[in-house]
């Protein structure tokens, strides 16, 4: 598993961040500030934060609406990082396909065996049940 993770994170430049919180001591927002800190580009995802700013960049309400909206400037995502429930995954899973994205990433304690299945029938690489930032830094980044 580590290597696919880490391959993921090698091969991935935009990261859609599907959950992400304005608040600073939330895991989703530490996790984005250090992957941002790390040279990805971060693409918020949280309707209730839609048209704000978080990190810097634009907050969309959805994952198709964030890829709509960066396809003009050449930006397309390339992980989707979910830190929502378990039973919210099979939608974005399903958007995450319908977007073009590459890789599908659940954090911790996040798992849907079927929507993961899709993601892989679909050709997607997917990750379950583990953070993004402890990977990069296991494997690829600084302390």
């Amino acid at each position: 598993m580590q290597n696919i993770a880490q391959h993921i994170l090698k091969e991935s430049k935009t990261i859609a961040v599907v959950g992400l919180s304005p608040s600073p001591d939330r895991p989703s927002h530490d996790v984005a500030r250090y992957l941002q800190a790390q040279g990805y580009r971060i693409v918020p995802i949280n309707p209730s934060m839609h048209g704000r700013p978080i990190l810097g960049e634009m907050c969309f309400a959805s994952l198709r609406e964030a890829a709509s909206a960066l396809a003009p400037q050449g930006v397309q995502i390339d992980l989707v990082d979910c830190f929502r429930k378990s039973d919210d995954i099979p939608p974005l899973a399903e958007d995450a396909i319908a977007i073009g994205a590459r890789f599908l990433w659940l954090q911790l304690g996040v798992r849907h065996d079927n929507a993961a299945r899709r993601a892989e029938a679909a050709g997607l690489l997917v990750v379950q049940d583990e953070c993004t930032k402890l990977v990069h830094r296991r494997g690829l980044g600084a302390a």
